[in-house]
Protein backbone atom coordinates (compact mmCIF):
# COMPACT_ATOMS: atom_id res chain seq x y z
CA UNK A 1 0.00 0.00 0.00
CA UNK A 2 1.35 3.97 -0.84
CA UNK A 3 0.61 6.73 1.58
CA UNK A 4 1.81 9.92 1.34
CA UNK A 5 2.67 12.31 4.34
CA UNK A 6 2.71 15.62 4.02
CA UNK A 7 4.42 18.02 6.52
CA UNK A 8 3.72 22.11 6.60
CA UNK A 9 6.85 23.01 8.21
CA UNK A 10 7.86 26.12 9.61
CA UNK A 11 10.46 26.34 6.53
CA UNK A 12 9.67 24.41 3.86
CA UNK A 13 6.79 21.97 2.67
CA UNK A 14 7.83 18.25 2.05
CA UNK A 15 6.01 15.40 0.52
CA UNK A 16 7.00 11.48 0.90
CA UNK A 17 5.19 8.70 -0.58
CA UNK A 18 5.58 5.61 1.60
CA UNK A 19 5.50 2.24 -0.10
CA UNK A 20 4.44 -0.09 2.97
CA UNK A 21 4.95 -3.35 1.29
CA UNK A 22 9.15 -2.42 0.64
CA UNK A 23 9.18 -0.24 3.54
CA UNK A 24 10.97 2.59 1.68
CA UNK A 25 10.38 5.81 0.57
CA UNK A 26 9.48 5.96 -3.54
CA UNK A 27 9.18 9.76 -3.97
CA UNK A 28 9.47 12.44 -2.02
CA UNK A 29 9.67 16.43 -2.67
CA UNK A 30 9.67 19.45 -0.95
CA UNK A 31 9.45 23.15 -1.33
CA UNK A 32 10.55 26.88 0.29
CA UNK A 33 8.44 28.83 2.17
CA UNK A 34 8.53 32.17 3.11
CA UNK A 35 8.38 33.56 7.18
CA UNK A 36 7.77 37.28 7.44
CA UNK A 37 9.49 38.27 10.70
CA UNK A 38 8.49 42.09 12.33
CA UNK A 39 9.47 44.26 15.21
CA UNK A 40 7.51 43.27 18.41
CA UNK A 41 8.02 39.37 17.96
CA UNK A 42 5.50 38.84 14.82
CA UNK A 43 6.20 35.66 12.87
CA UNK A 44 3.52 34.80 10.36
CA UNK A 45 2.89 33.40 6.89
CA UNK A 46 0.49 33.26 4.08
CA UNK A 47 -1.92 30.35 3.87
CA UNK A 48 -1.66 31.15 -0.09
CA UNK A 49 2.05 30.01 0.40
CA UNK A 50 1.44 26.45 2.11
CA UNK A 51 -0.88 25.77 -0.61
CA UNK A 52 1.07 26.78 -3.32
CA UNK A 53 4.09 24.89 -1.84
CA UNK A 54 1.93 22.15 -1.54
CA UNK A 55 0.57 21.86 -5.29
CA UNK A 56 4.51 22.44 -6.36
CA UNK A 57 5.39 19.14 -4.29
CA UNK A 58 2.70 17.21 -5.70
CA UNK A 59 3.64 18.39 -9.17
CA UNK A 60 7.28 17.44 -8.55
CA UNK A 61 6.32 13.80 -6.76
CA UNK A 62 6.90 11.23 -9.31
CA UNK A 63 4.00 10.28 -11.47
CA UNK A 64 3.65 6.23 -11.00
CA UNK A 65 4.37 6.67 -7.61
CA UNK A 66 1.27 9.31 -6.87
CA UNK A 67 -0.93 7.17 -9.07
CA UNK A 68 -0.81 4.31 -6.58
CA UNK A 69 -1.10 6.54 -3.44
CA UNK A 70 -4.47 5.20 -1.28
CA UNK A 71 -4.30 7.41 1.48
CA UNK A 72 -2.70 11.32 2.59
CA UNK A 73 -2.32 12.15 6.10
CA UNK A 74 -1.34 16.23 6.71
CA UNK A 75 1.37 16.72 9.71
CA UNK A 76 1.32 20.40 10.26
CA UNK A 77 3.38 22.89 12.60
CA UNK A 78 1.08 23.70 15.97
CA UNK A 79 -0.39 26.62 17.58
CA UNK A 80 -0.77 28.37 14.12
CA UNK A 81 -3.96 30.90 14.17
CA UNK A 82 -5.90 30.46 10.56
CA UNK A 83 -8.93 32.50 10.73
CA UNK A 84 -11.42 30.96 7.90
CA UNK A 85 -14.70 32.17 6.77
CA UNK A 86 -16.57 29.07 5.69
CA UNK A 87 -16.61 29.45 2.25
CA UNK A 88 -12.57 28.94 2.98
CA UNK A 89 -11.29 32.37 2.93
CA UNK A 90 -8.31 33.18 5.04
CA UNK A 91 -9.17 36.44 6.57
CA UNK A 92 -5.46 37.20 8.19
CA UNK A 93 -1.59 36.62 7.99
CA UNK A 94 -1.13 33.49 9.92
CA UNK A 95 0.00 33.77 13.28
CA UNK A 96 2.92 31.17 13.81
CA UNK A 97 4.04 29.43 16.61
CA UNK A 98 6.89 31.33 17.16
CA UNK A 99 5.17 34.54 17.22
CA UNK A 100 5.56 36.21 20.49
CA UNK A 101 3.45 39.50 19.91
CA UNK A 102 0.25 38.51 22.29
CA UNK A 103 1.99 38.38 25.33
CA UNK A 104 -0.31 40.85 26.37
CA UNK A 105 -3.62 38.86 25.49
CA UNK A 106 -1.72 35.89 27.35
CA UNK A 107 -1.11 37.75 30.42
CA UNK A 108 -4.83 39.24 30.17
CA UNK A 109 -6.65 35.60 29.37
CA UNK A 110 -4.48 34.07 32.34
CA UNK A 111 -5.71 36.43 34.83
CA UNK A 112 -9.34 36.25 33.76
CA UNK A 113 -9.43 32.83 34.20
CA UNK A 114 -8.24 32.86 38.01
CA UNK A 115 -4.38 32.59 36.98
CA UNK A 116 -1.89 30.23 35.85
CA UNK A 117 -2.23 27.50 38.60
CA UNK A 118 -5.99 27.24 37.58
CA UNK A 119 -5.38 27.11 34.34
CA UNK A 120 -3.06 23.76 34.58
CA UNK A 121 -5.68 22.37 37.18
CA UNK A 122 -8.91 22.67 34.82
CA UNK A 123 -7.52 22.46 30.87
CA UNK A 124 -4.27 21.29 31.75
CA UNK A 125 -2.15 24.26 30.29
CA UNK A 126 -1.18 27.67 30.79
CA UNK A 127 -1.37 30.04 27.97
CA UNK A 128 1.63 30.74 27.11
CA UNK A 129 3.07 33.48 24.33
CA UNK A 130 2.63 31.10 20.66
CA UNK A 131 -0.50 29.66 21.63
CA UNK A 132 -3.31 30.03 19.55
CA UNK A 133 -5.97 31.72 22.32
CA UNK A 134 -3.68 34.65 22.61
CA UNK A 135 -3.50 34.83 18.87
CA UNK A 136 -7.60 34.98 18.88
CA UNK A 137 -7.54 37.26 20.89
CA UNK A 138 -5.15 39.66 19.26
CA UNK A 139 -7.28 39.05 16.43
CA UNK A 140 -10.41 40.06 17.63
CA UNK A 141 -9.04 43.51 19.13
CA UNK A 142 -7.21 44.56 15.90
CA UNK A 143 -9.06 43.37 13.35
CA UNK A 144 -12.64 43.43 14.72
CA UNK A 145 -14.71 43.76 11.44
CA UNK A 146 -12.57 40.60 10.29
CA UNK A 147 -13.45 38.45 13.52
CA UNK A 148 -16.95 38.89 12.99
CA UNK A 149 -16.69 37.37 9.37
CA UNK A 150 -14.70 34.60 10.91
CA UNK A 151 -16.97 31.57 10.73
CA UNK A 152 -13.91 28.31 11.79
CA UNK A 153 -10.34 28.78 14.06
CA UNK A 154 -8.71 26.44 11.96
CA UNK A 155 -4.63 25.32 12.61
CA UNK A 156 -2.45 25.23 10.24
CA UNK A 157 -3.05 21.54 9.60
CA UNK A 158 -6.42 21.79 9.67
CA UNK A 159 -6.86 24.47 6.78
CA UNK A 160 -4.61 22.07 4.83
CA UNK A 161 -7.33 19.25 5.02
CA UNK A 162 -9.75 21.81 4.27
CA UNK A 163 -7.89 22.30 0.89
CA UNK A 164 -7.55 18.87 0.63
CA UNK A 165 -11.16 17.60 1.06
CA UNK A 166 -13.30 20.75 1.75
CA UNK A 167 -14.45 19.86 5.75
CA UNK A 168 -13.62 21.15 8.72
CA UNK A 169 -12.81 19.29 11.63
CA UNK A 170 -9.95 19.50 14.24
CA UNK A 171 -8.28 16.41 16.41
CA UNK A 172 -7.19 16.24 19.73
CA UNK A 173 -3.54 16.39 19.20
CA UNK A 174 -3.47 19.51 16.95
CA UNK A 175 -6.30 21.04 19.16
CA UNK A 176 -4.42 20.15 22.83
CA UNK A 177 -2.15 22.89 21.66
CA UNK A 178 -4.39 25.79 21.52
CA UNK A 179 -5.04 26.78 25.44
CA UNK A 180 -8.42 26.30 24.49
CA UNK A 181 -8.97 22.82 25.10
CA UNK A 182 -9.75 20.90 28.34
CA UNK A 183 -6.83 17.94 27.96
CA UNK A 184 -8.22 15.55 30.20
CA UNK A 185 -11.81 15.64 29.09
CA UNK A 186 -10.89 16.21 25.78
CA UNK A 187 -13.55 19.16 25.07
CA UNK A 188 -13.61 22.87 24.42
CA UNK A 189 -13.63 24.80 27.86
CA UNK A 190 -16.54 27.27 27.03
CA UNK A 191 -14.61 29.60 29.67
CA UNK A 192 -12.04 30.35 28.11
CA UNK A 193 -13.72 30.42 24.81
CA UNK A 194 -16.37 33.04 26.78
CA UNK A 195 -13.27 35.30 28.27
CA UNK A 196 -12.35 35.64 24.37
CA UNK A 197 -15.77 35.93 22.60
CA UNK A 198 -19.06 34.87 23.81
CA UNK A 199 -19.12 33.46 20.14
CA UNK A 200 -15.87 31.63 19.96
CA UNK A 201 -16.94 28.19 20.91
CA UNK A 202 -19.75 28.17 17.32
CA UNK A 203 -16.26 29.30 15.98
CA UNK A 204 -14.25 25.84 16.58
CA UNK A 205 -14.88 22.75 14.46
CA UNK A 206 -15.92 19.82 16.20
CA UNK A 207 -13.45 17.76 18.34
CA UNK A 208 -12.56 14.02 17.47
CA UNK A 209 -10.17 11.08 18.11
CA UNK A 210 -7.10 11.33 15.12
CA UNK A 211 -8.06 7.42 13.99
CA UNK A 212 -9.94 7.32 10.46
CA UNK A 213 -10.40 9.44 7.72
CA UNK A 214 -12.21 12.87 7.14
CA UNK A 215 -13.06 12.20 3.79
CA UNK A 216 -12.01 11.85 -0.16
CA UNK A 217 -9.56 14.05 -1.86
CA UNK A 218 -10.97 17.10 -4.06
CA UNK A 219 -11.74 15.46 -7.32
CA UNK A 220 -10.09 18.23 -8.48
CA UNK A 221 -6.91 18.26 -7.25
CA UNK A 222 -6.10 14.39 -7.77
CA UNK A 223 -7.22 15.08 -11.31
CA UNK A 224 -4.88 18.02 -11.69
CA UNK A 225 -1.61 16.02 -9.78
CA UNK A 226 -2.45 12.69 -10.85
CA UNK A 227 -3.85 10.70 -8.02
CA UNK A 228 -6.27 8.44 -8.31
CA UNK A 229 -9.84 9.49 -8.11
CA UNK A 230 -10.59 7.69 -4.07
CA UNK A 231 -7.55 8.62 -2.35
CA UNK A 232 -9.09 9.39 1.49
CA UNK A 233 -7.00 11.90 3.76
CA UNK A 234 -6.49 11.13 7.39
CA UNK A 235 -7.19 13.49 10.32
CA UNK A 236 -3.44 14.03 10.53
CA UNK A 237 -2.24 16.42 13.36
CA UNK A 238 0.19 18.54 14.63
CA UNK A 239 4.13 17.76 14.17
CA UNK A 240 4.87 16.69 17.15
CA UNK A 241 2.40 14.21 17.39
CA UNK A 242 3.56 12.93 14.04
CA UNK A 243 6.88 12.76 15.11
CA UNK A 244 6.00 10.83 17.86
CA UNK A 245 4.49 8.11 15.16
CA UNK A 246 7.35 8.37 13.07
CA UNK A 247 10.10 8.59 15.69
CA UNK A 248 8.51 5.47 17.21
CA UNK A 249 7.75 6.95 20.88
CA UNK A 250 4.21 5.95 21.44
CA UNK A 251 4.49 3.75 24.67
CA UNK A 252 5.84 4.85 28.09
CA UNK A 253 9.54 5.04 28.03
CA UNK A 254 9.83 5.98 24.66
CA UNK A 255 11.30 9.57 24.25
CA UNK A 256 11.98 11.42 21.22
CA UNK A 257 14.09 15.00 20.77
CA UNK A 258 14.05 16.75 18.25
CA UNK A 259 16.62 18.87 17.18
CA UNK A 260 14.85 21.41 14.64
CA UNK A 261 14.18 24.90 14.53
CA UNK A 262 12.65 24.63 18.04
CA UNK A 263 13.61 21.65 20.17
CA UNK A 264 11.22 19.71 21.16
CA UNK A 265 11.33 16.63 23.74
CA UNK A 266 8.33 14.50 24.02
CA UNK A 267 6.94 10.72 25.41
CA UNK A 268 4.15 8.81 25.70
CA UNK A 269 1.92 8.75 28.79
CA UNK A 270 -1.32 6.33 29.17
CA UNK A 271 -2.27 9.72 31.42
CA UNK A 272 -2.11 13.09 31.02
CA UNK A 273 0.77 14.71 32.71
CA UNK A 274 -0.41 18.28 34.64
CA UNK A 275 3.18 20.23 35.54
CA UNK A 276 2.87 22.72 38.37
CA UNK A 277 6.42 23.97 37.21
CA UNK A 278 4.98 24.71 34.21
CA UNK A 279 7.77 23.32 31.92
CA UNK A 280 5.73 19.85 30.20
CA UNK A 281 2.82 21.28 27.84
CA UNK A 282 -0.23 18.67 28.69
CA UNK A 283 -0.93 17.61 25.05
CA UNK A 284 -2.99 14.81 24.14
CA UNK A 285 -1.47 12.78 20.93
CA UNK A 286 -2.68 11.30 17.27
CA UNK A 287 -2.14 8.19 18.11
CA UNK A 288 -4.24 7.57 21.20
CA UNK A 289 -2.72 8.67 24.68
CA UNK A 290 -1.54 11.89 25.80
CA UNK A 291 1.63 13.13 24.72
CA UNK A 292 3.26 15.46 27.53
CA UNK A 293 6.05 17.73 25.55
CA UNK A 294 8.62 20.62 26.16
CA UNK A 295 9.32 22.84 23.46
CA UNK A 296 11.85 25.60 23.05
CA UNK A 297 11.67 28.03 20.35
CA UNK A 298 15.56 27.88 19.99
CA UNK A 299 17.35 25.25 18.68
CA UNK A 300 19.23 25.09 15.49
CA UNK A 301 18.32 28.57 14.98
CA UNK A 302 20.65 29.12 17.79
CA UNK A 303 23.68 27.39 16.57
CA UNK A 304 22.79 29.11 12.67
CA UNK A 305 22.87 32.35 14.23
CA UNK A 306 26.14 31.69 15.89
CA UNK A 307 27.61 29.93 12.67
CA UNK A 308 26.84 32.94 10.70
CA UNK A 309 28.35 35.08 13.07
CA UNK A 310 31.82 33.14 12.68
CA UNK A 311 31.41 31.96 9.03
CA UNK A 312 30.97 28.78 9.72
CA UNK A 313 29.28 25.77 7.84
CA UNK A 314 27.81 23.11 10.39
CA UNK A 315 30.25 20.56 10.36
CA UNK A 316 33.01 23.04 10.89
CA UNK A 317 31.35 24.90 13.89
CA UNK A 318 30.86 21.25 14.97
CA UNK A 319 35.11 20.09 14.75
CA UNK A 320 35.00 23.70 16.94
CA UNK A 321 33.15 22.96 19.87
CA UNK A 322 34.75 19.56 19.88
CA UNK A 323 38.23 21.14 20.35
CA UNK A 324 36.95 23.07 23.50
CA UNK A 325 36.36 20.99 26.96
CA UNK A 326 33.63 19.93 28.44
CA UNK A 327 31.72 22.85 29.97
CA UNK A 328 33.69 25.56 27.23
CA UNK A 329 36.20 26.56 30.02
CA UNK A 330 32.98 28.17 32.09
CA UNK A 331 31.43 29.99 28.96
CA UNK A 332 27.66 29.33 29.02
CA UNK A 333 25.15 30.56 26.49
CA UNK A 334 21.47 31.12 27.15
CA UNK A 335 19.86 30.10 24.02
CA UNK A 336 16.94 32.75 24.03
CA UNK A 337 17.40 35.19 20.61
CA UNK A 338 13.89 34.46 19.81
CA UNK A 339 12.51 34.83 23.51
CA UNK A 340 11.73 31.61 24.94
CA UNK A 341 8.36 29.68 25.97
CA UNK A 342 10.10 27.25 28.12
CA UNK A 343 11.41 28.57 30.22
CA UNK A 344 8.27 31.18 30.13
CA UNK A 345 10.72 33.78 29.23
CA UNK A 346 8.90 36.10 26.08
CA UNK A 347 11.09 38.84 25.74
CA UNK A 348 14.64 37.02 26.58
CA UNK A 349 17.56 37.35 24.68
CA UNK A 350 20.88 35.38 23.67
CA UNK A 351 23.21 35.52 26.54
CA UNK A 352 26.30 34.49 26.40
CA UNK A 353 27.66 34.92 29.91
CA UNK A 354 30.77 33.34 32.45
CA UNK A 355 33.35 35.78 30.01
CA UNK A 356 36.69 36.07 31.83
CA UNK A 357 39.83 36.88 29.82
CA UNK A 358 41.06 33.38 29.33
CA UNK A 359 37.59 31.55 27.73
CA UNK A 360 36.67 33.94 24.91
CA UNK A 361 37.39 31.77 22.50
CA UNK A 362 35.43 30.84 18.73
CA UNK A 363 36.18 27.25 20.17
CA UNK A 364 34.27 27.45 23.79
CA UNK A 365 31.85 29.69 21.84
CA UNK A 366 30.56 27.19 19.58
CA UNK A 367 30.69 24.47 22.30
CA UNK A 368 29.05 26.92 24.52
CA UNK A 369 26.28 27.30 22.02
CA UNK A 370 25.51 23.45 21.81
CA UNK A 371 25.82 22.93 25.08
CA UNK A 372 23.41 25.40 26.01
CA UNK A 373 20.62 24.78 23.17
CA UNK A 374 20.87 21.09 25.50
CA UNK A 375 20.61 22.03 28.71
CA UNK A 376 17.58 23.68 27.81
CA UNK A 377 16.35 20.35 26.69
CA UNK A 378 17.18 19.07 29.99
CA UNK A 379 14.32 20.26 31.68
CA UNK A 380 12.08 18.09 30.06
CA UNK A 381 13.48 15.23 31.49
CA UNK A 382 13.85 16.42 35.04
CA UNK A 383 9.33 17.22 34.29
CA UNK A 384 8.98 13.61 32.90
CA UNK A 385 10.77 12.06 35.73
CA UNK A 386 8.96 14.22 38.39
CA UNK A 387 6.03 13.00 37.13
CA UNK A 388 6.92 9.30 37.51
CA UNK A 389 7.41 8.99 33.42
CA UNK A 390 11.42 7.57 33.76
CA UNK A 391 12.91 7.65 30.10
CA UNK A 392 15.06 4.56 28.79
CA UNK A 393 16.37 6.00 25.78
CA UNK A 394 16.23 9.05 23.36
CA UNK A 395 15.38 8.73 19.97
CA UNK A 396 16.80 11.62 18.37
CA UNK A 397 15.84 13.68 15.08
CA UNK A 398 15.72 16.77 13.48
CA UNK A 399 18.66 18.80 11.32
CA UNK A 400 20.96 18.25 14.68
CA UNK A 401 20.58 14.59 14.88
CA UNK A 402 22.77 14.12 11.72
CA UNK A 403 25.94 16.34 13.80
CA UNK A 404 28.36 12.83 15.40
CA UNK A 405 29.33 15.61 18.31
CA UNK A 406 25.72 17.10 19.16
CA UNK A 407 24.51 12.92 19.19
CA UNK A 408 27.29 12.21 22.24
CA UNK A 409 26.73 15.28 23.42
CA UNK A 410 22.83 14.77 24.05
CA UNK A 411 24.20 11.35 25.18
CA UNK A 412 26.42 12.31 27.88
CA UNK A 413 24.22 14.83 29.09
CA UNK A 414 21.21 12.64 29.23
CA UNK A 415 22.83 9.75 30.95
CA UNK A 416 20.64 8.22 28.18
CA UNK A 417 21.58 5.55 24.99
CA UNK A 418 20.64 7.29 21.89
CA UNK A 419 19.34 5.71 18.56
CA UNK A 420 18.26 7.79 14.94
CA UNK A 421 15.95 6.73 12.41
CA UNK A 422 16.80 5.60 9.31
CA UNK A 423 13.38 7.70 7.92
CA UNK A 424 14.88 10.90 8.68
CA UNK A 425 11.32 13.05 7.83
CA UNK A 426 9.97 12.37 11.28
CA UNK A 427 7.03 14.17 11.06
CA UNK A 428 6.13 13.50 6.95
CA UNK A 429 7.01 9.59 7.23
CA UNK A 430 4.71 9.80 10.64
CA UNK A 431 1.65 10.77 8.69
CA UNK A 432 2.15 8.54 6.08
CA UNK A 433 1.99 5.57 8.79
CA UNK A 434 -1.15 7.59 10.54
CA UNK A 435 -2.40 7.46 6.71
CA UNK A 436 -1.18 3.65 7.00
CA UNK A 437 -3.32 3.12 9.85
CA UNK A 438 -6.43 4.71 9.22
CA UNK A 439 -6.08 2.33 5.52
CA UNK A 440 -5.31 -0.62 7.58
CA UNK A 441 -7.02 -0.90 10.86
CA UNK A 442 -4.60 -2.97 12.53
CA UNK A 443 -3.37 -1.47 15.98
CA UNK A 444 -1.00 1.52 15.65
CA UNK A 445 1.89 0.13 17.85
CA UNK A 446 2.07 -2.95 15.55
CA UNK A 447 2.57 -1.03 12.66
CA UNK A 448 5.24 1.46 13.96
CA UNK A 449 7.03 -1.86 15.29
CA UNK A 450 6.68 -3.32 11.85
CA UNK A 451 8.26 0.18 9.89
CA UNK A 452 9.98 2.59 12.42
CA UNK A 453 14.13 1.33 11.92
CA UNK A 454 16.90 2.72 13.17
CA UNK A 455 20.51 3.50 12.28
CA UNK A 456 23.10 1.60 14.15
CA UNK A 457 25.62 3.37 13.17
CA UNK A 458 24.71 6.54 14.40
CA UNK A 459 23.67 5.42 17.57
CA UNK A 460 25.54 6.91 20.77
CA UNK A 461 26.14 6.02 24.84
CA UNK A 462 26.50 7.76 27.21
CA UNK A 463 30.00 8.30 29.29
CA UNK A 464 29.74 8.25 32.75
CA UNK A 465 32.06 10.71 34.12
CA UNK A 466 31.02 13.22 31.22
CA UNK A 467 27.21 13.19 33.06
CA UNK A 468 28.29 13.65 35.94
CA UNK A 469 30.26 16.15 34.90
CA UNK A 470 27.40 18.09 32.57
CA UNK A 471 24.89 17.49 35.35
CA UNK A 472 27.44 20.20 37.72
CA UNK A 473 27.38 22.36 35.02
CA UNK A 474 23.49 22.31 34.21
CA UNK A 475 22.79 23.62 37.70
CA UNK A 476 24.99 26.75 37.25
CA UNK A 477 23.07 27.28 33.68
CA UNK A 478 19.27 27.18 35.81
CA UNK A 479 21.28 29.27 38.60
CA UNK A 480 22.26 31.65 35.63
CA UNK A 481 18.95 31.40 33.97
CA UNK A 482 16.97 32.32 37.32
CA UNK A 483 19.13 35.03 37.67
CA UNK A 484 18.01 36.88 34.71
CA UNK A 485 14.25 35.89 35.01
CA UNK A 486 12.92 39.47 36.16
CA UNK A 487 14.56 40.86 33.03
CA UNK A 488 13.69 38.81 30.55
CA UNK A 489 9.91 38.05 31.87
Amino acid sequence: MHTLGLDVGTQSIKAIIYDSEKKEITSESSCPILLTIKDGGVREQEAKWWVDAICQCFADLDEKEKAKVAAISVSGQQHGFVPVRKDGIVLSSVKLWCDTSTVKECKELTEAYGGEEKLIETLGNPILAGYTAGKILYFKKHHPDLYQQMDYVLLPHDYINFFLTGRFCMEYGDASGTGLMNVEKRCWDERICSLISSDLINKLPPLSNSCGFIGSLKSEIALEYGFSSDVLVAKGGGDNMMSAIGTASIREGEMTISLGTSGTVFGSSEKPVHDKKKRLASFSSSHGPYLPLLCTMNCTVSSEIMRAYMKKEARSFDDLAAKAPLGAEGLFLLPFFNGERTPNLPNGKGTLIGMNPDNVKDTNIARATLEGVTYSLLLALDAFKESEIEPTQITLTGGGSKSPFWRQLVADMTGLPIRVPVIKEAAAFGAALQALWAKDGRDISSIVDEHVSFNPDMNAFPDEESHKEYMKNYSSWLEYVKALEKIFS
